[in-house]
């Protein structure tokens, strides 16, 4: 009976593969001799052995992000702070959306749609659809303020009243920063509510629901009532402890397509109390 090592048998089952992809192979466990895992090539066969490559392990879901859910029609996910959503003329590569993408098609799946953003100085909960419909029938809803988005934002200041609501217009201004206007009718109506969780000498936690959803609408507004989020030095903080943008994505609650309620939540980070 003839003899020869597992890599030569590997070559010959697979002429053209190189050294590096068989070494590959071997040390993730894809090849099989008799059914058994070897991770050896250098071990001795027999020509009668049988001698299988089996499928790759799935890739692992990318580190940066937290898998919360996944369904045939949607995917939420726990993005951190300094990521983000999607591509912008300084970052086109490091992306929610790109890392997802990779991770769904080297899976053998298709495209992924975005339905919403947070700021790469927001972390927390992020829905996307796996296809045009499902956009489209979740962006209908984000339109309608049906869906719930409720915040987290640890801000400078002692915010007196235990509750309110923020209302008013937002507008771009010249670095394409959103600001909130006192212009009659300029700029696009945002309504935010805010509740107290917690008081420190010069902090207040906030739990912090959006009603309309504008870009950078949390952070303009807060900054507008005197109180803005601890590390946004973009809307006057003169402190970052963290360093970061203390505002954290909490809960988000929609209707899936299929016509029942999801609710997802992600736990405000525990430094947001701790560092105050």
């Amino acid at each position: 009976m003839e003899h020869g090592t597992l890599r030569a048998r590997l070559h010959t089952l697979y002429p053209g593969t190189s050294g590096r992809r068989l070494k590959q192979w071997l040390e993730g466990g894809r090849v099989r001799v008799n059914g058994a895992v070897v991770r050896r090539g250098d071990v001795r066969v027999a020509s009668a052995d049988r001698v299988e490559l089996g499928a790759p392990p799935p890739p692992p879901f990318p580190a940066p992000l937290r898998l919360v859910h996944e369904d045939d029609d949607l995917i939420v996910v726990d993005k951190p702070p300094g990521l983000l959503t999607i591509a912008d003329e300084g970052e086109r590569q490091r992306t929610v959306y790109r890392l997802l993408r990779d991770w769904v098609e080297a899976r053998g799946g298709r495209r992924i749609f975005i339905v919403h953003r947070l700021d790469r100085e927001t972390s927390g909960l992020l829905v996307f659809a796996k296809s045009p419909g499902v956009k489209q029938a979740l962006q209908a809803q984000f339109a309608a303020r049906t869906p719930q988005r409720v915040y987290v934002a640890l801000v400078e200041g002692v915010v007196r009243a235990d509750e309110g609501t923020l209302t008013g217009r937002l507008a771009e201004d010249r670095a394409l920063r959103v600001r909130a206007t006192r212009a009659g009718g300029h700029g696009r109506q945002a309504i935010t509510r805010y509740r107290v969780l917690e008081r420190s000498a010069d902090a207040t936690l906030l739990e912090v629901a959006l009603v309309t959803g504008r870009r950078g609408q949390i952070r303009a507004q807060l900054a507008a009532l005197g109180h803005p989020i601890v590390g946004d030095r973009a809307y006057g903080s003169r402190r970052d402890p963290l360093r970061r943008v203390c505002l954290h994505a909490t809960r988000l609650a929609f209707t899936h397509p299929a016509g029942r309620r999801l609710t997802f939540e992600s736990p405000p980070p525990s430094v947001f109390r701790r560092r105050r």
